[in-house]
């Protein structure tokens, strides 16, 4: 089972809980995740062991995401072609093309190592490196997003499918 896979089911991303994550707010406003989680760790030096406490509350927070927005009135955006585009590219990744299994693969390790500098910088307590190690990570994952409605637009083509199928 893959990683996709793997955070797919801890999430618990029913049908209905992907179609309300491909509300755009609910995609644009995930990206304020790692942002939060860097803030709630950098907390242990005001709040000491409390920083659990806030830790805990990103998590929900990330769980919460995509069932927080109702589903969007439209599809034809990119934050909502990128969501369905994930959605092809974890369900059917036999019949999508090789090269975004490839990109989707490079993108997800070029993220690697934004996340060891911002644990270093969180660890040394060093802002500089917890910022350029949260972009570092982000950077790769929005590329990731874009690169997910390539995809969800071949698929559509490719299958003779309408915008909101997967």
């Amino acid at each position: 089972m893959s990683l996709y896979r793997v955070a797919e089911r801890l999430m618990g991303m029913s049908d209905a809980v992907w179609r309300r994550h491909a509300n755009p707010w609910s995609c644009y406003s995930r990206f304020t995740a790692l942002p939060l989680l860097a803030l709630a760790i950098w907390s242990r030096i005001w709040i000491g062991a409390w920083a659990w406490a806030a830790v805990a509350g990103v998590l929900v927070w990330i769980w919460i995401n995509p069932r927080v927005f109702p589903e969007p009135a439209s599809l034809d955006n990119w934050a909502s072609r990128g969501v369905l585009g994930e959605r092809v590219f974890l369900n059917r990744r036999a019949e999508i093309r090789a090269h975004h299994r490839h990109w989707a693969a490079g993108l997800s390790l070029a993220a690697l190592p934004g996340v060891v500098i911002l644990a270093v910088g969180l660890w040394r307590l060093d802002p500089a490196w917890v910022v350029f190690g949260t972009v570092l990570t982000a950077g790769p994952k929005l590329w990731f997003v874009d690169r997910m409605v390539w995809l969800y637009s071949d698929w559509l083509r490719d299958h003779d499918k309408e915008l909101g199928d997967v």
